[in-house]
């Protein structure tokens, strides 16, 4: 069993939307520094997501 996370779901979703609206015109570590986050937990973020949308995928 992993550590909890010291952010809620709603802001690790949000930091994941903010990301995919820059559409590659922002870096990970350009939108974790305005959040306050570390550039990793963005990635860990974003990478779960992609996960759970290949999950949801039929």
């Amino acid at each position: 069993m992993g550590r909890r996370s010291p952010y809620p779901e709603e802001f690790r979703k949000d930091a994941v939307a903010l990301y995919r609206a820059a559409a590659g015109k922002r870096t990970y570590a350009a939108v974790a520094a305005d959040l306050g986050i570390t550039t990793e937990s963005l990635r860990t973020w974003i990478r779960k997501d992609e996960a759970q949308a290949v999950a949801r995928t039929p």
